[in-house]
């Protein structure tokens, strides 16, 4: 699929349940995470008991930065992946619109060490080139564009430059009711007693229900323009990690070990990670093999 036949945007002019423009989403989203920021981390290990922590940590492995490689964090926040990039000798450039969750990630312990660039996904402002490496964790499904974010995303990598998204996904249909229920019911509850801020956190729970399946963003991912398109499940699909490259060639294969290609689903063994794995923590799901 080429990049004038991308996939339409499932999120751009809704919020949550809401159809809006493209202007009141944007407007919506920062406030969203302004009210948010101070309880942020607090939440998030509340409503993943804690497993988002071991999600961020296999996509890092995943990254697989090297000592003195440029990464760039986007919805970067708090600075969970960034902080974590910058220990294995990256050196890390945050991009996020929220200047208050990124005024949180600055007083943690390294935040100093990193930059931090209050920018959208949409309009970086970054030279081409400028990455070896781009990540986003639990970011994407807020953008407005996700096919401009995408391009962008593709412009500011190196040739040959990874790019790794960490997000919510569709689960396996045996876990949905149960995880579906917790989502719908307990998280917004949470986020009322914890920040007063329920709102936010149905908004947030909605957002993940419109995101597109592992496969369709797989297909949005490569009309951008990437190769070597895969992803992992993470506890049984829960969550995912997509990853592509800005490819010095094209037509790689899928390099997380899933490839969609032509809408057929295949695996290969030779489609490991060229740069070195980390171990799956409890909950990672590894890729099974599917029929063509």
């Amino acid at each position: 699929m080429s990049a004038g036949n991308a996939p339409r945007d499932p999120l751009g002019r809704t919020f949550g349940r809401h159809a809006v423009s493209p202007e009141e989403r944007r407007a919506r989203v920062r406030a969203t995470f302004r009210a948010v920021a101070p309880r942020y981390d607090l939440m998030n290990d509340l409503m993943s008991l804690g497993i988002h922590r071991l999600w961020k940590r296999r996509l890092v492995g995943l990254a697989a930065a090297r000592p003195g490689e440029r990464a760039l964090d986007l919805a970067g926040g708090t600075g969970d992946v960034a902080l974590a990039l910058a220990r294995a000798g990256a050196r890390v450039t945050v991009a996020d619109p929220s200047a208050e969750m990124m005024a949180v990630g600055r007083t943690r312990p390294g935040g100093a060490a990193i930059e931090w660039v209050e920018a959208e996904a949409e309009a970086l402002p970054f030279a081409d080139a400028s990455f070896d490496l781009v990540t986003v964790a639990f970011g994407i499904r807020n953008v407005t564009a996700m096919d401009t974010a995408l391009t962008e995303i593709r412009r500011v990598l190196r040739p040959d430059g990874r790019f790794l998204c960490l997000e919510f996904s569709t689960p396996r249909r045996w876990l949905a009711p149960g995880y579906g229920l917790w989502s719908r019911t307990a998280i917004p509850l949470l986020g009322a007693l914890v920040s007063g801020k329920i709102e936010a956190y149905r908004y947030l729970i909605e957002s993940i229900g419109r995101f597109p399946d592992q496969s369709r963003f797989a297909e949005i991912v490569r009309a951008a323009g990437f190769d070597a398109v895969g992803w992992r499940d993470l506890s049984f699909g829960i969550a995912a990690i997509h990853g592509a490259r800005r490819a010095l060639r094209r037509h790689e294969e899928g390099w997380l070990g899933r490839q969609d290609s032509n809408l057929r689903m295949a695996e290969s063994k030779s489609a490991a990670l060229p740069l070195g794995d980390a171990p799956a923590p409890t909950g990672a799901t590894p890729s099974r093999r599917a029929t063509p």
